[in-house]
């Protein structure tokens, strides 16, 4: 293991188990494809692969399946770590996929709570905050297609919001993984959010479903890809040798900055784009909080007002005493100077609610877990951000490399970016352009 990824701290949520035992078929001696990462891009890449005929090995580094979307069992209710929004249902391939087999899938709820200090919001508040927000979208979308300049997204937030603006760009900050300021206009407008959709059992289950029966090898790091000869060979950090026609890299944009070796070099422009991008942070705690305030299904709250301001809680999962208390870039690198993080983060989301609710509220709060994907190694942030000036990063990966090398993953995606099902569309896409270009049939 190299000296960067030995120095990352174990996080928090790598000492829970994923809800699917695995079941994986062998991998073929002589693969004509193989998938590094066996997240949603990788799962996606090898079941299009296997379904034209083609023979694949997909190496994973982890102990599971399913990348930054993990499914566990928390007091008896299957919990997401890591993703849990199926974003933007009618591009998603998730979800189309997911009603063809019969998911369980549901409609993520379109009301939500508003909070001001310690009372609820009146109607007439949480009908100026809808208008502020919808005015700020407006602004932030239509100044970003009629600018040339690519500059911060930060920097079309309109002034004139009132008390609410600051909660706007906290939220916007949230769902972009890094402050506005360090995220790219031209990259703003990319995501759909309408139609979002759960999963009933777990979003990391799903996955994890769709990869039963793949060729996939665990604990599996690879080290070096060497394309240098005829085809492509692929060396993994224990120093196995696996050669193939073609290879799809489906790791993190951040692990690819620090991880893996290319023998030749990547061309400039390729090495360029994977390095440009920022690691976007987004991280929960989960809470088992059976008198939380906050009642039905799958809502989504909001606290003005007040010290302490968290950035997002969505309440009540499916129906249960589990909510999510979102943290941001920000209260990440607040909890990362004190020494333990993920106790840290308890502590700071005791002190949130007991401004805003008394102490008293919370006498049967429980914290279970606590995310810090961006201590994780093997992902080293939540998602990939686009920084002003490096917008066109996103499609620059897209392009293969000799005819022998893919990049597939949520960083790739200009529609879903962000996203598992951004990932698992890329995934699509590098597969059929390898079926396409090589002929390739069952080796």
């Amino acid at each position: 293991m190299n000296a960067a990824r030995a120095a990352m701290v174990t996080p928090a949520h790598a000492h829970f188990a994923s809800t699917i035992p695995p079941r994986f078929a062998p991998l073929p001696s002589v693969p004509n494809v193989i998938v590094i990462g066996a997240g949603a891009a990788g799962i996606a890449a090898a079941r299009s692969l296997v379904e034209a005929g083609s023979s694949v090995a997909v190496l994973e580094a982890r102990d599971r399946v399913g990348g930054r979307a993990v499914t566990t069992s928390l007091r008896g209710h299957p919990i997401d770590l890591g993703a849990h929004w199926l974003h933007a249902g009618p591009v998603n391939p998730l979800v189309a996929l997911g009603h063809a087999r019969g998911e369980p899938l549901r409609k993520a709820a379109q009301d939500s709570h508003l909070m001001v200090g310690r009372r609820r919001a009146r109607p007439a508040e949480k009908a100026a905050f809808s208008r502020a927000f919808d005015i700020a979208d407006r602004a932030m979308t239509l100044g970003a297609s009629r600018s040339n300049e690519d500059r911060p997204v930060g920097s079309l937030v309109p002034v004139g919001l009132g008390p609410w603006r600051d909660r706007i760009a906290l939220v916007h900050a949230l769902v972009s993984g890094r402050p506005l300021d360090e995220v790219s206009l031209h990259d703003w407008p990319s995501l759909e959010y309408g139609d979002n959709f759960f999963v009933g059992g777990g979003y990391g289950a799903y996955l994890a479903r769709l990869a039963q029966g793949l060729p996939i090898a665990l604990g599996t790091p690879v080290g070096r890809i060497d394309r240098s000869g005829t085809g492509v060979s692929v060396e993994t950090e224990a120093g196995a040798v696996l050669r193939a026609k073609a290879v799809v890299v489906t790791l993190p944009i951040m692990v690819l900055q620090e991880s893996v070796r290319f023998t030749p070099a990547l061309p400039a422009e390729i090495r360029a784009s994977i390095d440009g991008f920022r690691s976007g942070t987004y991280e929960h705690a989960v809470l088992h909080w059976p008198s939380m305030p906050f009642r039905g299904r799958d809502r989504l709250a909001s606290i003005v007002g007040g010290r302490h301001k968290p950035p997002g809680l969505l309440t009540r999962i499916d129906g249960t005493p589990f909510h999510y208390f979102e943290m941001d870039a920000g209260t990440a690198e607040v909890l990362d100077a004190k020494a333990e993080s993920a106790d840290a983060a308890r502590r700071f989301v005791r002190t949130v609610f007991a401004e805003h609710f008394g102490h008293r509220a919370l006498r049967d709060l429980r914290i279970p877990a606590v995310t810090e994907w961006r201590h994780d190694p093997w992902s080293r942030g939540s998602w990939a951000v686009v920084p002003p000036g490096h917008a066109e990063a996103r499609n620059t990966l897209k392009a293969s490399v000799d005819d022998r090398l893919w990049f597939a993953g949520e960083a790739l995606s200009r529609e879903q970016w962000g996203t598992v099902g951004g990932a698992y569309a890329e995934g699509l896409r590098a597969a059929g352009e390898i079926v396409e270009r090589l002929g390739l049939s069952r080796g």
